[in-house]
């Protein structure tokens, strides 16, 4: 069975818990109540993608692994 890595971007909710996407995979987006509820929730709406692009017939992202992801500062 194939295995895929994909950036998943943990952002705090405003309600509380953390909402998640996965920038690869576009509209992919899910959230949970703990950071351990979303990775959980992630790694399941990432499957559910992929199984569906399969189903499909259409092709799989593969990231790149070139990401740099980097919090940035300004000031005004």
């Amino acid at each position: 069975m194939p295995h895929y890595h994909y950036t998943a971007v943990f952002e705090p909710a405003v309600e509380g818990g953390f909402i998640v996407s996965v920038p690869a995979l576009p509209g992919l987006v899910t959230e949970g109540d703990t950071i351990e509820e979303a990775r959980a929730m992630v790694k399941d709406a990432i499957r559910g993608y992929i199984e569906s692009l399969v189903k499909h017939g259409e092709e799989i992202p593969i990231e790149s692994g070139t990401a740099n992801v980097e919090r940035v500062e300004i000031t005004i």
